[in-house]
C-alpha cells in the first residue's frame, strides 16, 4: 500500500541514528542506510544532515516526516475498510476506539445486548484520534465506523452532524502526573485547584466545559486556566510532564498510566455515551435499542 521505507525513514528519524534504527528491527546498520538512500534516490531530496552528533532532519526530511505518518495511518485504515467491505455477513457492529473513545463498558455489556439481537455481531476498528478524523469519522458514522463510545453535548452533535443518545453523565473529574502534589490525595476540593493551570478544552467545545470554565473565571479567579485545541495522546503525554491539571473524565482513567484522575468535589458532568448517524441503518437501531434497554435496566 506504500512503500516500507517510510517506516524506516520514521524509525531514523525517531531514534537520530542509523545504529539505532537497525537495533530496533534486528537488522545491520548497512540495511537501514541502503533502504535511505533509496528512499532519497527515488525522491530525489536530501532527507538527512548527516553530523558527528547524529541525524538531524533537512527541510524536505521535516516535510516528509510529518507527512508519513498521516500516509501510513491512511494506508492501514484503507486495508481495514477493505476488509471490512468483504465481511460476509452485514449484521456486523462496527464500533470505532480510541484512547478517547474506549469501547469497554460496550464490551462488558455484550452478553446483555447479545441476549437481545443474538444475530449481530461487532468488530472494534481502532483510529487515530486527531482533528481531522474527529471531523470525517463522525459526520460519515454508517460507512466505515457505526458507532462511537464517547462525551458529547448538542454542539459537537450539530457541529460534527452526527447524533447520539446519553446512557449516563460522567463527572467533570481532574487528571495529574503521579508525581503531582495532587496526586496523594483521592478527592480535591477546588480550593486544591488555586494556584494551579487547569487545562480546559477551548471554549465552544461544550456548554458543560464553557459553564465550568464561567464559574472559575468569575469565582474562583486563582485558578489558571490553559485553553487546548483536541484531547488526544499528546495532551496527556503534555500533563504527565508538566505540572498542569488536565480536565477529564473517569472513562479515560487509563488512558496514561503515568496520570493519575481525581474526582473533585463540584457538580459538574458531561453526558456520556454512544454517538452514530442521524439516519442509522435499520441492524444499527436495534443494537442502539438494545443498548439503550440493557443500561436501562
Amino acid at each position: 500500500m506504500y512503500n516500507p521505507q517510510l517506516e524506516t525513514f520514521l524509525r531514523v528519524a525517531d531514534a537520530g541514528s542509523f545504529n539505532k534504527a537497525a537495533e530496533e528491527v534486528f537488522i545491520t546498520p548497512t540495511a537501514v542506510i541502503k533502504q535511505i538512500n533509496l528512499l532519497e534516490g527515488n525522491l530525489e531530496v536530501k532527507l538527512f544532515e548527516r553530523t558527528h552528533r547524529g541525524l538531524i532532519l533537512t527541510k524536505a526530511g521535516i516535510s516528509l516526516y510529518n507527512d508519513a505518518r498521516y500516509i501510513i495511518q491512511y494506508c492501514r485504515e484503507s486495508v481495514t475498510r477493505a476488509r471490512n467491505a468483504m465481511q460476509e455477513t452485514q449484521n456486523i457492529i462496527r464500533i470505532g476506539i480510541s484512547p478517547m473513545t474506549p469501547a469497554q463498558f460496550l464490551v462488558e455489556l455484550w452478553p446483555k445486548i447479545h441476549a437481545l439481537c443474538p444475530d449481530i455481531k461487532f468488530q472494534l476498528i481502532p483510529f487515530e484520534n486527531t482533528l481531522e478524523n474527529a471531523r470525517e469519522i463522525l459526520k460519515n458514522l454508517g460507512q466505515n465506523i457505526d458507532v462511537i463510545a464517547g462525551i458529547f453535548d448538542e454542539t459537537m452533535l450539530e457541529l460534527r452532524r452526527c447524533a447520539g443518545f446519553e446512557i449516563s453523565r460522567q463527572p467533570l473529574c481532574c487528571a495529574v502526573s503521579i508525581h503531582h502534589p495532587l496526586a496523594e490525595k483521592n478527592r480535591l476540593a477546588l480550593t486544591d485547584l488555586y494556584g494551579q493551570r487547569l487545562m480546559l478544552m477551548h471554549r465552544g467545545w461544550s456548554r458543560y466545559v464553557d459553564e465550568l470554565r464561567d464559574d472559575l473565571w468569575q469565582n474562583h479567579p486563582q485558578v489558571q486556566i490553559v485553553d487546548f485545541d483536541i484531547y488526544s495522546v499528546e495532551i496527556f503525554n503534555r500533563c504527565e510532564s508538566t505540572s498542569d491539571v488536565l480536565l477529564v473524565v473517569d472513562a479515560w482513567k487509563n488512558v496514561h498510566p503515568l496520570l493519575k484522575v481525581i474526582p473533585i468535589e463540584w457538580s459538574y458532568t458531561i453526558p456520556y455515551g454512544l454517538l452514530h448517524s442521524p439516519e442509522p441503518s435499520e441492524m444499527v437501531q436495534r443494537f442502539l435499542d438494545a443498548t439503550q434497554a440493557v443500561t436501562k435496566e
